[in-house]
């Protein structure tokens, strides 16, 4: 059981009965949070070329190692509002139709070369791109393709073209990929991999498959993890039946859709509704009425309560070092051999969803973080000092922004340092103990199991 996102729609200051498409234009960042806004910037619609810190370093730094994390891209929802008539979104793929990219076409071409591919299991028999002309649920859309096609690219600009990371010889042993087993994760992955590395030998690629959202491989047994997780969606339920606004929305949306307030709720409308606002489609209407922005915003600012008391009570955060210790164990065991001198798995990408890319922020104290919005990606670089060629330093870049000293181990070093990154043995020793002291415990297997006091 993982907690399921709410999450953001549409502005429409439209009477019920039009159905003209609008999408306001946007200026700067309003200086409070505006639930309109926030839609805007989960979206991730792409538009302005991003600016981003990935790849910054004194001169005399070594980059040897990249490690991304990545959310799949833009997709149709996983949930349907009962009564209602689907988003009328096309899954297939045309380089005419905006959002695009300049390598759309020849990344369509590229996917139906790909049988020689090696692919874990079940991937072999994923599409390595979509093509429906009414998009499947939960499937990948046209924009969702193109936030990865930009995501390559600009990590390639960086670390191929300036820093040298991958020659033109690379080997298949020095790349590492993963993905769940959706079809939205695997064909995010592929695109973002045909950006960073256009044209790739499919012979050279071998995605394995990750079974756990939250990435725990063989060490998934993890008792104390669900107890937080559970105790965590008590605490959500407990905030939700309090906001009588809450309610009212969702008796008004449950009249005029028809169904009983229980079952609207079940259906996880914001889900469903965040399509149509990202894809600029006015909310759904049925004879009694329509489905509008003022339903949304008190969902939306619910949501943003939400997030401030889930901070504040730290039972998210007890379940999210649980959940990501496996992942992060991983990731600091691939950069320590790296360090050793190890030229293996120089480049990897993990391609998961927002509760895999959640937790490990809130994991790693990264608090001010936004919710991993589409095509989110977080970024662990590992650097050599050439001026002491065996000290390693590592930063940690979320969608673009340096959040290295935002992490627990590394704010009080920012403050005595003057070098610009974090020593990989800060990183090395929370993950390997101080992720376990807030359970009095040593290791991830006592913590599984150790009650709270």
């Amino acid at each position: 059981v993982h907690l399921i996102p709410v999450n953001p729609v549409r502005e429409d200051g439209l009477n019920p009965k039009s159905r003209k498409r609008i999408m306001p234009d946007l200026l700067t960042e309003p200086p409070v949070i505006d639930p309109v806004y926030e839609a805007h910037v989960y979206c991730n619609i792409p538009t302005i070329a991003e600016r981003s810190m990935e790849g910054h370093a004194p001169h005399y730094f070594k980059l040897v190692s990249v490690q991304v994390l990545i959310r799949h891209g833009d997709r149709y929802p996983l949930y349907a509002i009962p009564k209602t008539k689907r988003p009328d979104i096309d899954c297939m793929l045309l380089p005419s139709r905006k959002p695009s990219h300049p390598q759309l076409e020849a990344f369509i071409k590229h996917m139906s070369r790909g049988s020689a591919a090696q692919m874990d299991g079940s991937l072999s028999s994923l599409p390595r791109y979509p093509s429906h002309s009414l998009c499947e649920m939960g499937e990948l859309t046209q924009t969702g393709v193109v936030q990865h096609l930009r995501n390559g690219q600009l990590l390639r600009e960086i670390y191929i073209n300036k820093h040298k990371l991958l020659l033109s010889d690379w080997t298949a042993k020095q790349l590492y990929l993963e993905t769940t087993g959706k079809s939205r994760t695997l064909q995010s992955a592929l695109a973002l991999l045909y950006t960073f590395l256009p044209d790739f030998d499919w012979k050279k690629i071998n995605m394995r498959h990750q079974w756990s959202t939250i990435f725990c491989s063989g060490s998934c047994d993890c008792p104390m993890r669900n107890h937080y997780l559970e105790e965590e969606q008590r605490r959500q339920y407990s905030l939700r039946v309090k906001n009588n606004d809450l309610e009212k929305i969702y008796v008004d949306m449950a009249k005029i859709v028809g169904i009983p307030t229980r079952q609207l709720r079940a259906s996880n409308p914001i889900d469903s509704l965040l399509c149509y606002f990202c894809h600029n489609v006015s909310f759904p209407c049925t004879k009694t009425g329509c489905i509008g922005m003022e339903h949304f915003k008190v969902i939306k600012r619910h949501q943003l309560e939400d997030e401030r008391e889930r901070q504040e009570k730290k039972l998210y955060f007890l379940y999210a070092l649980l959940a990501t210790h496996p992942l992060l164990n991983q990731t600091v065991n691939r950069l320590q051999r790296i360090a050793e001198g190890k030229k293996e798995e120089v480049f990897v990408l993990y391609s998961a969803h927002d509760v895999t890319l959640s937790p490990v922020l809130s994991a790693l104290g990264i608090t001010e973080a936004r919710f991993p919005r589409f095509a989110a990606r977080l970024v662990f670089e590992l650097w050599q000092d050439g001026k002491r060629p065996k000290e390693h330093f590592i930063r940690i870049l979320y969608n673009g922004a340096d959040v290295t000293f935002q992490t627990s181990f590394c704010k009080d070093y920012y403050k005595r340092s003057s070098k610009p990154m974090c020593p990989l043995e800060k990183f090395v020793n929370f993950v390997k103990r101080d992720m376990f002291l807030i359970f009095n415990s040593t290791s991830y297997y006592d913590a599984c199991r150790r009650r709270p006091m």
